[in-house]
């Protein structure tokens, strides 16, 4: 299926590794020129590189989200380059079981806030598209109880910024959220603890996902890199489960 993604413009917060990394690739595989960021240079010059190797343009921008001047800086530098922007996806984000109020602020600042501003800063130049469109990385443990407390009242939070956001701006501007389950990659925590407990992760994935296994970055992305083209043209405030049948929410 062509998703008509060809020559558009992308930016991927958290676009160096795991998921997000995923996602900016996964636009690249349609034609799509992307921007991403991460506070790690090393990390986004390899992604950045990856990206231009699937033959598309890439620019690769160190920013820390949880900064207002960073997140303005990255639209900004993005649309200058390119000349516009189509799609923004809140990906970028932190989490961590202290219930402190370092860990809330951190939490706050680099997932929900970030988010925001990001949103604020890209929707006058999504409105130039005309087919603009806003994804948020959220978490099945936004959808219902479950992870570090902090998270999920964040995720909780982001979910419904989309939904809100979605009715403000349409039909002008789409805007969704995707609720990633278990996902399993190099480096990340999952990731980790297969490498740590191999046979506590199979009594994990047994006991909590259906489909019997970890999910992959590149599963998140092929659904957001969907939601964000005029295949989806109809799909707006909605928040899509990508999690083995692992959530046990209803609704």
């Amino acid at each position: 299926m062509d998703l008509g993604l060809r020559d558009k413009v992308a930016i991927v917060t958290g676009g160096s590794r795991g998921i997000g990394r995923s996602i900016a690739l996964a636009f690249a595989g349609e034609g799509c020129r992307v921007a991403i960021c991460a506070r790690g240079e090393e990390a986004l010059r390899h992604t950045e590189a990856e990206l231009r190797e699937r033959g598309v343009e890439a620019l690769g921008i160190v920013a820390d989200v949880s900064q207002a001047k960073d997140i303005e800086r990255l639209v900004t530098e993005t649309v200058a380059r390119f000349g516009r922007l189509d799609a923004l996806v809140n990906n970028a984000g932190t989490r961590a079981r202290e219930d402190t109020d370092e860990v809330w602020d951190a939490t706050y600042s680099s997932n929900l806030q970030a988010a925001v501003r990001a949103t604020r800063a890209a929707v006058p130049h999504l409105r130039d598209s005309g087919t603009g469109s806003i994804v948020h990385i959220a978490s099945i443990y936004g959808r219902e109880s479950g992870g570090p407390v902090s998270y999920n009242a964040i995720k909780s939070a982001m979910i419904s910024h989309a939904k809100s956001m979605a009715l403000e701006l349409a039909p002008e501007i789409r805007v969704n959220s995707v609720a990633p389950g278990s996902v399993a990659f190099p480096g990340g925590s999952w990731g980790r603890r297969l490498e740590e407990d191999p046979e506590g992760m199979q009594r994990f994935i047994a006991e909590n996902i259906p489909m019997g296994r970890f999910g992959t970055p590149e599963e998140i992305a092929n659904v957001v890199v969907f939601l964000c083209s005029q295949q989806a043209s109809w799909i707006t405030g909605a928040c899509i489960n990508v999690d083995g049948g692992q959530s046990r929410s209803n609704i």
